[in-house]
């Protein structure tokens, strides 16, 4: 089912605090240099006093500059964030708080597919939004993946990076914006713990963190099971989504991709037929890291200031999250 919208607006909110890969070296007590050339990563941005719900209303009010319009009109704040504030509320609620929109009723939710969620928030409210249950909804993703990483553990805490973005999107009754051409998400359970937090859940409950120490309630990643996976389902996938969209990759005018890392990406990349021509596929890697779900939209947003993005391009967003799931949208923008 095809599904319209109209992108008013974007923005971003990127930490100040710069966290280079030869900063790092120095942590992991290895050779300068190292990290940036086996993760593809220069620089990345760690949070110092930010928390998720302040990025993202400053990423919410870059968005609303850009689209030209007030906070009163946005009738549903979005939060899809594979990290949480705290368990309890969601993070959108904390969103409308930092907003000033206590008393205001708006509504406020989060979908939460880790590193898919920015994708798969878009896709699963692009429904209601063609049916006139929402006029204008904001879709943030605000992640701080610094505070959860273990530094003992070079493959699970080099690639990170936090900040928050957020997009605005409109009801398009005449039809004269962009277009889900196609959306696809699996999720393949096999490789369900390939990548977790296992603790501060009611699993391992946060009482438990004294007893069983700290490996328990910090990132962990096996990344070459993550990409054997993708890869071994990741072409059928690709090819699928395309044939729902009517078209080939030849028709896809850019990729806009999770950042994992430079050699997943291409590993990646080749199974799932990206193109060839690397001005095709967005990368952003190299000066932000893998921000989560925030990846996605970032190099979206990037795209599109730009000024590479045009009227009538296509736009295959697709990535890869936790669980594992494989998700894509196209887009004619």
């Amino acid at each position: 089912m095809t599904r319209n919208f109209i992108l008013r607006g974007t923005g971003k909110y990127i930490p100040e605090r710069i966290v280079e890969s030869k900063e790092l070296d120095k942590v992991y007590g290895i050779k300068e240099g190292t990290t940036e050339k086996r993760t593809g990563v220069k620089k990345r941005h760690y949070v110092e006093n930010e928390t998720n719900s302040l990025m993202a209303k400053y990423a919410i009010e870059e968005a609303l500059k850009d689209a030209k319009m007030d906070l009163s009109e946005i009738d549903l704040i979005l939060a899809t964030s594979g990290t949480q504030q705290q368990p309890i509320p969601c993070n959108a609620s904390l969103i409308q708080e930092e907003l000033g929109l206590q008393g205001t009723g708006v509504t406020a939710f989060d979908i939460n597919s880790t590193c898919l969620s920015f994708l798969v928030g878009l896709d699963m409210i692009s429904y209601p939004l063609e049916m006139g249950r929402f006029k204008n909804i904001v879709i943030v993703s605000s992640e701080i993946a610094s505070i959860g990483l273990d530094f003992s553990n070079f493959e699970n805490s080099s690639l990170f990076g936090d900040g928050a973005v957020a997009f605005i999107i409109s009801q398009d009754k005449e039809k004269i914006g962009s277009k889900i051409l196609a959306s696809k998400i699996e999720t393949y359970s096999e490789g369900a713990h390939f990548t977790e937090v296992r603790g501060g859940g009611a699993f391992i409950h946060p009482r438990e963190y004294e007893k069983r120490g700290e490996k328990d309630f910090t990132f962990s990643m096996d990344g070459k099971k993550v990409v054997r996976l993708s890869m071994k389902y990741g072409r059928k996938f690709v090819e699928e989504l395309l044939k729902e969209a009517n078209c080939t990759m030849d028709d896809i005018d850019f990729v806009v991709p999770h950042q994992g890392s430079e050699l997943a990406m291409k590993l990646v990349g080749d199974k799932m037929l990206w193109p060839k021509d690397e001005n095709r596929i967005v990368k952003i890697i190299q000066d932000y890291g893998n921000t989560i779900s925030a990846c996605m939209p970032l190099s979206w947003h990037i795209l599109k200031e730009s000024g590479r993005l045009k009227k009538g391009n296509k736009i295959m967003v697709i990535g890869t999250s936790a669980g594992v799931s494989i998700g894509g949208i196209i887009i004619e923008v």
